[in-house]
């Protein structure tokens, strides 16, 4: 038996692998595809209490753009920005460990490159909607074949551990002791078993599961009938005329009085589900462009964080001078924990930055023979995007792209605090 404990809750786990669909007629890139790559959690929670979040008032205050089924129903597509604290407090979204868990997602998107703009939560209506689930929400993303469901995020109730827990025969509940004891009042149905098995022999134990199965307001009228009339007669499945009877001396109906000292619930499960090839498709199309007035110089505005390569390091040329320094930065920076790539070639250095803008690379450090006379040298760092470069001595250079890389600075903080250089053209 899987047993949780009340301080093991709540308790998730995440797994990341290939799924499989039987996809018709595959297309639209990584959109339709019948093999793909998905990443889940599980978050279990305890049903009581209205599944509150511990963190909840983290984001509370987080807007998002809410597409809920009311207004899908009445044919409108109009979103509401909403704060994820005033969602659930309507119930808009059903509780705050749903709420919590959108508004990460939101977070997630936007901390690797998703257009705001472009961003969408839909709620999923009462059709579309798995009959055991209580709320279901989807973050779309806008790319040119509309608006294209990336992450998924339900209440599945208690449905899945339910279903493990029957087809396996143990039970996936949380056991915890209560604070105060619990007295329940409640009609018990006994059978005397050892007069029972001799009896009906093979049909004992249909018997005993058709007892177990009756509800309260069932044994109530029973224990009534048996009172009054010295038996009863119940439904068995699996017995040949499907009823058996049953006098008092075979079994016992009387209310009693239990007390419980603990408490034993199958926990909630909420799921975010992520399509990791839908968010890069549509990460890649939501962040390309082309410099104004020059459509051959195509850009991936990808973020410092999630750029393959974080930095392109530009000898002016293929002087043996200049390797000494290219390779003490390249190690420099490898050594911080950055993805950086020499590009030697013999094209112009504004070709050598232009096809790797295209690649999505988000910072360039160039290596001129200036970088050689003066001590500590220094270099020129280029931002992709506005194509401003600052020069600066080496470690200033390397401390800069590091804090650039994990998100302590801004391109503007660097520009701001490092000199401009405006003396290299990129031609």
């Amino acid at each position: 038996m899987l047993e949780f404990n009340q301080q093991s809750m709540p308790f998730a786990s995440a797994s990341i692998g290939k799924s499989f669909r039987n996809e018709i007629s595959p297309r639209a890139g990584l959109l339709r595809v019948r093999e793909f790559l998905m990443a889940e959690i599980e978050h279990y929670v305890d049903p009581e209490g209205g599944k509150k979040h511990p963190r909840f008032d983290e984001v509370k205050d987080v807007e998002l753009a809410l597409l809920d089924r009311n207004v899908q129903m009445s044919g409108k597509s109009d979103l509401t920005q909403t704060k994820i604290g005033d969602a659930v407090a309507t119930k808009t979204v059903d509780n705050e460990t749903l709420g919590y868990f959108l508004a990460r997602i939101k977070q997630f998107l936007i901390k690797i490159g998703v257009d705001e703009k472009k961003l969408r939560f839909r709620q999923h209506m009462g059709n579309e909607m798995a009959h055991y689930a209580s709320d279901c929400w989807d973050a779309e993303l806008l790319t040119s074949y509309g608006w294209i469901e990336c992450v998924g995020c339900a209440d599945r109730s208690a449905f899945d551990l339910s279903v493990h827990a029957k087809k396996t025969g143990a039970p996936l509940i949380v056991r915890e002791t209560r604070k105060e004891p619990l007295k329940i009042e409640e009609y018990q149905a006994e059978l005397d078993k050892k007069k029972c098995g001799p009896k009906f022999k093979k049909d004992a134990k249909a018997i005993e599961a058709a007892v177990e199965a009756l509800t309260q307001d069932v044994r109530e009228k029973l224990a009534i009938s048996l009172k009054d009339e010295g038996k009863i007669t119940l439904d068995v499945d699996g017995m040949a005329n499907g009823k058996v009877e049953l006098d008092k001396d075979l079994i016992k109906i009387e209310k009693k009085t239990r007390v419980e000292n603990t408490r034993e619930y199958i926990p909630n499960v909420i799921e975010p589900s992520f399509g990791i090839g839908r968010i890069l498709y549509s990460l890649i199309e939501q962040n390309f462009w082309h410099r104004e007035g020059d459509e051959a110089r195509g850009i991936i505005s990808f973020p410092p964080a999630v750029a393959p390569t974080k930095v392109l390091l530009v000898p002016l040329s293929n002087h043996p001078d200049l390797q000494p320094p290219v390779k003490r930065v390249t190690y420099k920076l490898r050594s911080m924990g950055i993805s950086n790539r020499v590009d030697d070639s013999g094209a112009s250095i504004g070709k050598r930055y232009s096809r790797n803008d295209e690649l999505g690379t988000p910072f360039g450090v160039t290596v001129d023979f200036d970088s050689i006379k003066t001590d500590p040298p220094t270099y020129t760092l280029r931002e992709r995007d506005s194509t401003k470069q600052v020069r600066a001595k080496e470690d200033e250079i390397c401390d800069a792209i590091k804090n650039l890389v994990d998100g302590k600075e801004t391109w503007d903080d660097v520009f701001k605090r490092l000199p401009e250089f405006t003396g290299q053209s990129e031609d």
